[in-house]
């Protein structure tokens, strides 16, 4: 995946390829949608955690994390409000890069995505290990608006957009699924666009 000439490496969508999960619209415009008040993060005390199921627990700074080796790629995003943009090109960390940081123990199966703001939200680990999940810091070029989650964000494709975590702050391994914020109202645990999985079925 990195370059061995530079830190930036670019994987390539094939857009030719590209189709739409049932019961979504395309769009090229990005909505901008939370839960909350958008928080006032200051790169100057901002900190990143990796806690839980690892060998050594770590906390990084600004600086520290972004030295980090450095991706960008192609992605779509499905909102679970019903649209999708197809077209998004994301630059960032990988997910594997920072998990290599901590030693993860074997018995992690899933992660508690945590936020500024008191947002979290629970994605499998094995879905976070994908080559195409990363934690960005500019899309499309320009660095991410607080609005769009800036300075952090988790970019998980092949998940709807809730898990895509904004503002992140921390990742907690666990040794089972727990519900983040939407979860516990309701949404459901997985969140695959390919399924419909919105919401749980209550009665199932």
């Amino acid at each position: 995946m990195l370059n061995k000439l530079g830190r930036l490496t670019k994987i390539k969508q094939d857009q030719s390829s590209l189709e739409v999960p049932s019961g979504q619209f395309v769009t090229e415009k990005f909505p901008v949608l939370t839960f909350g008040p958008t928080p006032k993060i200051d790169l100057a005390t901002w900190k990143f955690s990796v806690t839980g199921l690892v060998d050594e627990e770590k906390m990084l700074d600004w600086e520290e994390f972004n030295s980090l080796p450095k991706v960008t790629l192609d992605a779509e995003f499905h909102c679970v409000t019903q649209w999708s943009r197809l077209q998004n090109t994301w630059e960032g960390v990988l997910f594997t890069d920072v998990m290599k940081l901590a030693n993860v123990k074997p018995e992690a199966t899933h992660v508690m995505v945590h936020c500024y703001g008191g947002y979290s939200t629970n994605v499998a680990l094995d879905v976070l290990m994908d080559d195409d999940v990363l934690f960005a810091q500019k899309h499309d070029g320009e660095t991410l608006t607080s609005e769009h989650g800036g300075p952090l964000r988790l970019v998980v494709p092949k998940r709807y957009g809730w898990k895509n975590a904004k503002w992140v702050n921390g990742i907690e391994f666990m040794p089972e699924d727990m519900p983040g914020f939407w979860e516990v109202r309701g949404y459901h645990m997985n969140g695959d666009p390919w399924k419909e999985e919105r919401f749980w079925d209550r009665l199932g």
